[in-house]
């Protein structure tokens, strides 16, 4: 199977920093009509999402599970099915393997979903993302100028472009 591996906060919706209430999700432009595309060219989709702010203690991992639930449930009621979105709660100073730019978190999926990593794609917002795909197989990688600022000039990505919302132009 291939996939489209998404980053969240700044690729899906507004990056605001430590998300975790439904009231402060904001999807970003065009990002909806760009996951239908996606799934038009036959692609599954997974959320693969860093979020240290259960790790310091700014929210609780139900608190994650709440919103990514929404999230999902807005998404499904567009016809956007997501397999699943994997996590690392982890701070920083844990060094733990999931947390990008380790590749952890795409690994699993692999496994979990049998995907063939040479015919999938990665879409993040940071370098950290781009690592973490590429580390894992994936060489169909995307950086996305919608959430952190990014050194376009030093990335390992495949594609720079504003947003997902510009994915039509990429040959998928």
């Amino acid at each position: 199977m291939k996939f489209f591996f998404i980053d969240r906060d700044g690729v899906i919706n507004k990056e605001i920093g430590y998300l975790h209430k439904i009231e402060d999700f904001h999807f970003i432009n065009g990002v909806i009509d760009a996951l239908k595309y996606i799934t038009e060219k036959d692609y599954k989709i997974v959320i693969i999402t860093n979020q240290s702010g259960i790790g310091r203690g700014l929210y609780s991992e139900d608190d994650l599970i709440k919103l990514n639930l929404w999230m999902t449930k807005s998404l499904a009621k567009e016809g956007i099915e997501l397999m699943g979105i994997l996590y690392c709660p982890h701070s920083p100073e844990d060094d733990c393997h999931c947390r990008k730019p380790k590749p952890g978190l795409f690994i699993e999926a692999k496994t979990k979903f049998n995907i063939d990593m040479n015919k999938s794609w990665s879409v993040g917002d940071k370098e950290t993302d781009i690592i973490a795909a590429r580390s894992s197989g994936i060489e169909n990688t995307i950086l996305v100028r919608s959430g952190h600022k990014i050194d376009e000039k030093n990335t390992m990505a495949k594609y720079v472009i504003d947003s997902l919302s510009n994915i039509y132009d990429l040959k998928i």
